[in-house]
């Protein structure tokens, strides 16, 4: 594997945001089941309806993002966002009004 193929600038991060109805029982199931295909796919919650996922590269947030396709719900909404990891180095959290620092990188290696 050259050098440049894993930098700041192809490794990518993926940010689901949705807003779903929650009405209904069935709606709610609906949203729960959502959450937690999103999980099972590698995700982590950052807040509530936002969730957050590495990738190795833009090949692979691809992947990710054609497989949420596959389970995005017939009602409400679903944005999919793809930034850099350079860029998502420039998030500034906080947590009332303390600065809280992004948590760093995972350390793995995605095989495919």
């Amino acid at each position: 594997m050259s050098q440049g193929r894993l930098n700041a600038y192809r490794i990518m991060w993926l940010f689901v945001f949705f807003d779903l109805p929650t009405n209904t029982k069935k709606e709610r199931r609906t949203a729960q089941q959502f959450r937690k295909k999103l999980l099972k796919d590698g995700f982590t919650m950052m807040q509530f309806s936002v969730y957050t996922r590495h990738c190795a590269s833009f090949e692979s947030a691809t992947v990710h993002i054609n497989r949420i396709n596959s389970f995005i719900p017939n009602a409400g909404q679903v944005s999919i966002m793809q930034i850099t990891d350079k860029q998502y180095g420039n998030i500034q959290n906080y947590w009332g009004i303390s600065h809280a620092p992004l948590p760093g990188t995972p350390q793995q290696l995605e095989l495919f």
